[in-house]
């Protein structure tokens, strides 16, 4: 570049940056332009929370965007100039009483929902809607926010649309009223019920892409829904990474997508399991044998959907840090130890670290390690604490994932509650297959988090383990405890466990395990 080219580039950005408008001039003229905070940022190379950072005054534009952005909103200043300000209107007289009363601005032009060729409406980026005040991602055709329905309401008396024309009455004698003030603007919610709004836009609309989902696969395959299934489990990954990154947009927490990994957390090969273990239970009633039928009714229990509420755990949202002893072990934090787990004096129950073929240290989820410690608390008293020896760690959060699951759940709910088997099957291919890929993975490129991986089947296992106790407190026996989601047990089970298909309930196994669903066992030894 010449000298001459790169002082007129330099003069260029300065006066671009004397007359770059406030935050909310650039929204209005995004707006006014019916350009999606997307597109904005696909088009000058950020992300889109960084340009909504920008029309919301949170932070100033910065290279390399700055420039790029600049200009943008110097065309659109051209094309959409500032509406000049309404003029005054005089009071009405008294022979015009019957004229209608002024209408706020919002409301003046009745605005219409921008639908596309398909009739379907258009849904850009989330905004209050200009009819009832709540946040909705759907446009009216001049690009303000503006629900796709006729059921939203004025969010009050002051801003609704005025349909009977009538004017208030005053005294003969009174002096003329002033002119009409503008709006005052309803107040701008607080952090706390723009993270609530936001959550429930984000819920709202991200079912809505699942639902779309499938009705594109459904109708693709013509009726065949064997055909559509397969096509809605072979773009799980990519769809239910979408919806995580949804969820994120209202997150409070950055995450490290692809932190540097211990040894322990790296696999020797493809083949060969990296070094943690995530106590998975393989546990049988040394007292009962199920190869000699008697007298005693055992009923083999399926938890629903277990990693779907596996995903409520305490993960790492940063790099993995080394510490040793007890250093890493905080409450808010996460990742894996090498412990040596005191022993296991009861043969009633499951052993919480999992049937292990050697003694000896070994590295743990915090899963696990959670679940160790509570044993050895005053509430149960069943074991003594393990042994800590080293940690790898990184501050951490429950609800990470906690909008996600949500999103699942209640799309899993209304799925069983239409009989909609498709749905049903989708879902459960996304919470599935995130949990599977987001280790080391070729079919899962967007992070690489072995340790969530390990840490949120630990916490399945956990929770199995937990209803088993639970069976137990309540007079019955457990028989066999295995996988993720297979709980024997012996007695009335209804007394415990409510019964059906929902995230919080228990049914009887059928069809995938050696003995389901009720069958009579001998006993041994008891």
């Amino acid at each position: 570049m010449s000298e001459e080219n790169s002082v007129e580039a330099l003069l260029e950005e300065a006066r671009l940056n004397a007359s770059i408008p406030p935050p909310a001039e650039r929204q209005r003229l995004r707006e006014a332009a019916n350009l999606s905070r997307a597109q904005v940022a696909a088009a000058v190379g950020v992300g889109r929370t960084t340009v909504a950072n920008w029309e919301t005054g949170h932070s100033d534009p910065t290279p390399p965007g700055r420039l790029p952005y600049l200009k943008l909103l110097k065309g659109l200043a051209e094309i959409c100039p500032a509406a000049p300000a309404p003029a005054a209107t005089p009071d009405p007289t008294p022979e015009h009483t019957a004229d209608p009363a002024p209408v706020p601005p919002a409301f003046a032009a009745a605005p219409q929902t921008l639908r596309g060729s398909d009739g379907h409406a258009i849904e850009g980026d989330p905004g209050p809607c200009v009819r009832c005040g709540i946040e909705t991602t759907y446009q009216s055709t001049d690009g303000r926010p503006l629900h796709s329905g006729a059921l939203c309401q004025p969010a009050s008396p002051a801003a609704a649309p005025h349909t009977t024309g009538t004017a208030p009455s005053t005294p003969a004698a009174a002096p003329a009223a002033p002119a009409p003030a503008s709006p005052t603007p309803a107040p701008l919610p607080n952090r706390p019920e723009r993270r609530a709004r936001s959550a429930a836009r984000a819920q709202a609309d991200t079912t809505l892409l699942i639902s779309r989902a499938v009705h594109e696969e459904a109708e693709r395959a013509g009726g065949d829904e064997e055909a559509a299934l397969k096509a809605l489990i072979k773009r799980a990954i990519p769809d239910v990474m979408h919806l995580f990154n949804e969820t994120r947009a209202t997150g409070r927490y950055d995450y490290t997508a692809y932190p540097a990994l211990p040894d322990i957390l790296k696999k020797p090969s493809k083949k060969d399991p990296d070094q943690i273990w995530e106590a998975r239970p393989k546990f049988h009633h040394p007292g009962y044998s199920l190869r000699a039928p008697g007298d005693i009714k055992v009923t083999a229990l399926d938890v629903n959907a277990a990693y779907l509420s596996a995903l409520k755990c305490w993960l790492p949202i940063g790099k993995l840090e080394h510490s040793t002893g007890t250093d890493g072990v905080e409450p808010k934090r996460s990742g894996v130890h090498l412990i040596t787990p005191a022993p296991w004096t009861h043969p009633h129950l499951p052993d919480p670290i999992g049937d292990r073929d050697e003694p000896g240290a070994l590295w743990i989820t915090n899963s696990t390690l959670r679940l160790l410690q509570r044993l050895a608390g005053p509430k149960y008293g069943l074991t003594d604490a393990p042994v800590i020896h080293e940690s790898w760690t990184s501050g951490a959060t429950e609800n990470f994932l906690d909008a996600l699951r949500k999103l699942l759940s209640a799309a899993r709910d209304e799925a069983i509650e239409n009989q909609d088997t498709l749905t049903l099957e989708y879902v459960k291919a996304m919470y599935s297959k995130f949990i599977s890929t987001m280790g080391e993975s070729i079919h899962n490129r967007e992070m690489a988090r072995p340790d969530w991986m390990h840490i949120i089947h630990s916490q399945a296992y956990a929770n199995l383990w937990g209803k088993a106790y639970k069976a137990h407190q309540a007079g019955l026996d457990v028989v066999a405890m295995m996988g993720t989601d297979e709980l024997h047990v012996t007695g009335d089970w209804r007394k415990v466990f409510p019964e059906g298909r929902g995230v919080a309930q228990m049914k009887i196994k059928h069809g995938d395990a050696k003995a389901t669903g009720e069958y009579s066992v001998g006993t041994v030894g008891r």
